[in-house]
């Protein structure tokens, strides 16, 4: 209730004078006062409405009247933003909202702040956060802010159009407008059903076509190139269990992977999908049952942790030379560099010593790592961790166009449901498995009951 500051103070000084034992007539009509400004703004049915904020955020009942010092850490973020929220202030400041959150959260995030009447200015690496939310993009670049029209996917889609036809000399400028104008065209058709619709369409309606420019930003070049294809065996899951201090993080799990399967696992219980992962790659060990990998198998894995990775003072280009396949004979500096060079690692950065790396720049490594193994698997916990927006761009238009398997867990939703055709929820009960996108399982009615259903009555950690 702190969050709506004047209310707060209202209720404040008229608690402190019910509380005097010598209470004067002056200490009447300013309680009175006080009781009417409170009453005005909404205050006997605060307590009831910060209630139902807080459940909407996720934050169960028994900690309502806990003090934030109880509260435990992965709870804290979602009460500080709830507090934000709280009062609905003029102008709403949010640094990065939705770490912390599960998708069915920030899906209620979404919808609130489209609903939002007041000014919001956001920063966020959540892309359909954004596209959600925003009408206008603020972009930092070279020092210098300038804001464009529309959410994020509008902005990077034609300024990347502006990119290719700056380069495109054979296309008349008249083509060119053209291009543009269809572009604009096509995503006001598809912003007329979003939440944001009618802000948005004036907003695209005021665009003068002189203000899409192409953008300074650089991209990594995120390709996976198999040397071989998948066979048919890929991998069989017989009846996979595995706890944690007693609880049951999944159990029950049977499914085979085919061809052209690109799948998201999802668990409410984060360790679950992380234990998983690091199960099928050989890592730990299961309570139960079996996994087994086809013959023709090549596989990149990337962790949700990497620092065991990065133990020891190693030039980015002696740590990359470890992880060169027997199968390559000719790794010289020039191949390395490639990799390096891919992941925006260029001139000195590659004597760069990886005990000083940053969290995005370890990320990174990794992908090169990954790259140089010419997977036709990759599995992937938690990709977009740590990493820029542009990272997250190509990583997810690389997975879309890798022509072999991925499995895959992310926080990020436009990465899920752009990349993979089918979803496994690992559960304490068993498993969810359908052939479907991830916007169709989490909308899908019956997928919704039996959610509730094989987490009945059982012990989560949230994420």
């Amino acid at each position: 209730m702190m969050g709506h500051e004047k209310l707060w103070k209202i209720a404040q000084e008229r608690d402190a004078i019910y509380a005097k034992e010598d209470f004067t007539e002056a200490d009447g009509l300013r309680a009175g006062e006080l009781e009417g400004e409170y009453g005005e703004m909404g205050g006997y049915t605060s307590e009831s409405d910060a209630g139902t904020l807080l459940s909407d955020l996720g934050i169960t009942e028994n900690y309502h009247q806990s003090l934030m010092k109880d509260i435990p850490s992965n709870m804290k973020v979602r009460m500080l933003l709830a507090q934000a929220l709280f009062g609905n202030p003029d102008i709403l400041l949010l640094d990065e909202p939705t770490n912390g959150l599960d998708i069915e959260t920030i899906g209620w995030l979404e919808n609130f702040l489209a609903d939002y009447e007041n000014i919001v200015l956001v920063v966020s690496h959540d892309r359909h956060f954004l596209d959600a939310v925003c009408t206008h993009v603020a972009d930092v670049d070279k020092q210098k802010i300038k804001i464009y029209t529309g959410n994020y996917t509008f902005w990077y889609g034609s300024s990347q159009l502006a990119a290719r036809q700056l380069t495109d000399k054979n296309k008349k400028n008249e083509e060119k407008r053209k291009d543009l104008l269809d572009f604009i065209a096509r995503f006001s058709a598809n912003a007329s059903k979003s939440k944001q619709a009618t802000s948005r369409k004036k907003a695209l309606e005021k665009l003068v076509i002189e203000d899409i420019e192409p953008s300074n930003r650089r991209y990594p070049g995120i390709i996976f190139q198999p040397l071989r294809e998948v066979g048919n065996q890929i991998l069989n899951v017989e009846n996979l269990s595995s706890t944690v201090d007693g609880r049951k993080l999944f159990d029950k799990v049977n499914f085979s992977v085919n061809k052209g399967e690109k799948i998201v696992i999802l668990s409410k219980d984060s360790t679950a999908i992380t234990n998983f992962f690091e199960i099928i790659n050989g890592n730990m060990k299961a309570d139960g049952g079996k996994f087994e990998w086809g013959t023709t198998i090549t596989k990149a894995y990337l962790p949700v942790e990497n620092n065991e990775f990065f133990i020891g003072g190693l030039t980015l280009m002696e740590w990359l030379r470890q992880y060169v396949p027997a199968n390559v004979t000719d790794a010289d500096e020039p191949f390395l560099r490639g990799f390096l060079g891919k992941m925006l690692f260029s001139g000195d950065d590659i004597m760069k010593k990886t005990n000083v790396l940053s969290g995005g720049e370890k990320v990174r490594c990794m992908i090169s790592r990954m790259m140089l193994q010419n997977p036709n698997v990759i599995v992937l916990d938690q990709p977009t961790n740590h990493l820029d927006l542009e990272s997250i761009q190509s990583f997810n238009e690389g997975c879309q166009t890798f022509p072999g398997i991925v499995l895959l867990t992310s926080h990020d939703h436009t990465f899920m449901q752009t990349v993979a055709n089918r979803i496994i929820e690992l559960t304490p009960k068993g498993i969810i498995d359908r052939l479907m996108t991830f916007d169709e399982y989490m909308e899908d009615n019956r997928v919704k009951e039996l959610r509730e259903e094989m987490y009945a009555g059982k012990q989560v950690a949230m994420a």
